[in-house]
C-alpha cells in the first residue's frame, strides 16, 4: 500500500485519539454497523480530500466497512494531525498527508489520490474536482459522483456547474440543514475561539472582536465570542446578513471603520482579501488577524508582507509583523484556518453529523449516479431527517409525531378558518 505520511510510529497515539473521538460519534457508529452488514459500496473507489483529524479517520474507518476502496490526502496543509494520518494507514487506507506540507508536496498528494481513479469524489474546498477538470479531465469517465464538504467548495463547485464544464453530479453536503445549521454554526464558533486562544493566550473578555461575514460560521464565532465577554462587530458585504447581524444585537459597520477599533479579527467568507493593507495599516498596536475561512487568502498577507517593515515568528502559529508606523500586528496559523492549523478543529459531536452526511450521500451516490445530472445537488430531504431522527435518539431526547388528524390538515386545503 503507497502512502506518504510523516512517522508510522505515531500511529498507537492516533488509534487513541481516534477512540476519543468515536466515543461523541454515536450517529456514524450506527452507520458503520449497517454499512459493515450490507456493504454497500463494495467495488466502489472513493477517493478522498479532507482535513486528517480524528473525526476523518473514523468516516474513512465506516466508509471502509463499506466496501470501498479508499485513499486520503489532506485538504489543508496545515490541517493534518499526524499521529491519525499514522493509524490510519496502519488501518489500512492509504493516506497522504503531513502537517506543514509545501504546495508541491500537497498537489502530490491529491495527484496520488486521483492515481487511484476514484468512482467517488469527497471533496473540503473541491480541490480534487477542481483538479480532475483542470489537469486529468480523463478521470471524470465513468464517474459516479462527488460530495463536498465546506461552503467554499460548493460555491467553486456551482461555479463549475453554471460554465458547464462540471463533468458528474455532486452533492453539497455542506448545504446539508444537519451539516451548516451545527457544524458550521456550532463547530467553527467554538473551534475557531479554541484555536485562536491557544495560539494567542489572550484573554477575549472585555476585548472587540471583528468578525468579517456573518454566514452560519460567522454567526458561530459572533456569538461564542460575545459568550466570552467580548464586545463584537461583524462586517458584512450583504445587506440581508448585515440586517440579521444588526437585529441579533451586533454591531455591524464596514472593515474600514472596524480596523481602528479591533483587538481580533477573524475572517469567515469564503472571498479574497477581506483583509487587506489599508486595513491593517489602520489596526492598532497588538491587533491579532487570523482566518476561519476554508482558503488563506481571505487576509492579503503578500500585501501584508510587502509594506511590514519586519516579520518575525514570536510563538508556535503566531506571526509578528511590524508596520511602519511601528504599530505591530500578529496574524495567526499563516491566514489559513485556525482551528485546524492552531487547535483540532470541530468537535466530535457536530461532525457526527456531517460526516454522517457524507456516508449516506456516498451510498446515495452509488444507488442513483445513473439518473443524476451534471449538476451539484442537495443532500435528499430524507437523509437528513433520518440524521436528525438518529441524532436525538442519541441524546436521549424524545418528540411529539403528528397524529392523522394533524397529517390531514397539513394536507388539505379545504379546513378553511
Amino acid at each position: 500500500m503507497k502512502y506518504h505520511v510523516k512517522d508510522l510510529r505515531l500511529a498507537a497515539e492516533g488509534l487513541r485519539r481516534m477512540e476519543w473521538a468515536e466515543k461523541e460519534m454515536p450517529v456514524l457508529r450506527l452507520i458503520r454497523e449497517r454499512f459493515a452488514r450490507e456493504k454497500p459500496l463494495r467495488g466502489v473507489r472513493l477517493g478522498a480530500c479532507l482535513h486528517v483529524t480524528t473525526e476523518t479517520a473514523n468516516l474513512m474507518l465506516t466508509l471502509q466497512a463499506g466496501g470501498a476502496a479508499l485513499a486520503l490526502c489532506a485538504s489543508n496543509p496545515l490541517s493534518t494531525q499526524d499521529p491519525v494520518a499514522a493509524a490510519l494507514v496502519k488501518s489500512g487506507v492509504p493516506t497522504f498527508a503531513i502537517k506543514g506540507e509545501n504546495r508541491k508536496t500537497y498537489y502530490d498528494h491529491i495527484h496520488a489520490v486521483l492515481a487511484t481513479r476514484p468512482h467517488i469524489t469527497m471533496d473540503d474546498g473541491a480541490d480534487l474536482v477542481s483538479t480532475i477538470l483542470l489537469k486529468r479531465p480523463q478521470l471524470a469517465q465513468g464517474m459516479l459522483g462527488g460530495t463536498e464538504e465546506t461552503t467554499t467548495g460548493v460555491i467553486r463547485l456551482r461555479a463549475m456547474a453554471e460554465e458547464g464544464v462540471l463533468r458528474f453530479p455532486v452533492i453539497a453536503v455542506n448545504d446539508a440543514n444537519t451539516k451548516h445549521m451545527f457544524d458550521n454554526r456550532y463547530g467553527t464558533g467554538q473551534s475557531t475561539l479554541d484555536g485562536m486562544i491557544r495560539a494567542t493566550n489572550r484573554l477575549l473578555a472585555g476585548s472587540v472582536f471583528v468578525v468579517a461575514g456573518y454566514g452560519w460560521c460567522g454567526r458561530g464565532v459572533a456569538m461564542r465570542a460575545r459568550g466570552q465577554g467580548a464586545r463584537v462587530i461583524v462586517t458584512e458585504v450583504d445587506p440581508l446578513r448585515a440586517l440579521e447581524a444588526h437585529m441579533d444585537g451586533f454591531e455591524v459597520m464596514p472593515m474600514g471603520k472596524a480596523a481602528p477599533l479591533g483587538d481580533f479579527f477573524c475572517t469567515l467568507t469564503g472571498d479574497i482579501h477581506v483583509i487587506r493593507p489599508e486595513h491593517f495599516r489602520r489596526m492598532k498596536d497588538g491587533a491579532i488577524v487570523a482566518n476561519s475561512g476554508h482558503f488563506d487568502v481571505e487576509l492579503d498577507l503578500p500585501g501584508l508582507s510587502e509594506f511590514a517593515r519586519k516579520r518575525r515568528v514570536i510563538r508556535d502559529f503566531v506571526v509578528e509583523y511590524t508596520l511602519p508606523s511601528r504599530r505591530r500586528v500578529y496574524v495567526l496559523a499563516e491566514g489559513r484556518l485556525v482551528n485546524l492549523a492552531a487547535a483540532e478543529g470541530h468537535p466530535s459531536a457536530v461532525m457526527d453529523m456531517s460526516f454522517a452526511n457524507q456516508s449516506l450521500s456516498a451510498e446515495y451516490l452509488v444507488r442513483h449516479s445513473r439518473t443524476l445530472e451534471r449538476r451539484v445537488y442537495p443532500v435528499p430531504r430524507a437523509i437528513d431527517q433520518e440524521i436528525a431522527r438518529l441524532k436525538l435518539a442519541s441524546l436521549g431526547v424524545s418528540i411529539d409525531r403528528l397524529t392523522p388528524e394533524q397529517r390531514r390538515y397539513l394536507s388539505s386545503w379545504q379546513a378553511g378558518t
